[in-house]
């Protein structure tokens, strides 16, 4: 008799509904799953493809009453073609330099991070995150994740970018910039490099987590060309 290995059955819970982050007066809930044991990586690209992003150990998707607002959205690397104004955003950082390092936390990284929450987010809870709060967000994962750093030509660090990878794409997990240099738009120039290291190493696609409309810190999602979103089950055009 021919025995079957046994596949693991992973639990998903529901949180607790707290204030939604993006939209005024809303209340959020998430669907959560833990990615411990041998087959994490391979679940977290399965649930990449249906919409979840990681924190730390787990995967997670919004799963709030009467809302569904927050889009997941990727990019098809094979089909981006950059506008004018994007080119114009890669041409005023071809002195960047980019470094893919293993996910570990440095001070120097932090006190960036701090800077650009207190700039940017100074309303949340991440402007007031300790070293080993940022230590624990960048390190703590059960995937295979970079830590991507951006300096300019005196080797001064203006950017971070937390990256998971899975079989067919990049996830950008989390990024931060120099806030004192917003003509460079750092933000935007970190979704180019993805894209353009994606199609270096042969990966179809970058997730960039969730678009939400009537929400002004996601709307550039919308402003990158062979943008997919996920609706009723299927990655169409957003």
């Amino acid at each position: 008799m021919k025995f079957h290995p046994i596949r693991p059955i992973h639990q998903f819970f529901a949180t607790a509904p707290v204030s939604c982050p993006y939209l005024s007066g809303g209340a959020e809930r998430k669907l959560v799953v833990e990615l411990g044991g041998p087959d994490g990586e391979a679940l977290f690209a399965d649930l990449s493809r249906a919409g979840f992003r990681r924190s730390h150990g787990f995967a997670y998707r919004p799963a709030c009453r009467g809302c569904r607002k927050c889009v997941p959205v990727r990019i098809h690397v094979e089909a981006f073609q950059p506008t004018r104004s994007l080119r114009r955003v890669a041409r005023g950082n071809e002195d960047l330099h980019y470094a893919v390092l293993p996910a570990r936390a440095t001070r120097e990284q932090y006190r960036l991070f701090l800077a650009y929450q207190r700039q940017r987010h100074g309303s949340s809870d991440m402007a007031e995150m300790s070293f080993a709060d940022y230590r624990d967000m960048v390190e703590d994962s059960p995937v295979q994740t970079w830590l991507v750093e951006t300096r300019d030509v005196e080797g001064t660090l203006v950017g971070g970018l937390l990256v998971d990878r899975t079989a067919d794409a990049l996830s950008a997990a989390y990024s931060f910039f120099d806030p004192a240099q917003p003509r460079r738009s750092l933000g935007t120039q970190a979704i180019l490099w993805l894209v353009g290291h994606a199609r270096m190493i042969g990966l179809p696609y970058v997730y960039l987590g969730y678009w939400v409309d009537g929400s002004a810190t996601m709307d550039y999602k919308r402003r990158f060309p062979a943008v997919d979103a996920l609706v009723d089950g299927r990655w169409q055009p957003l």
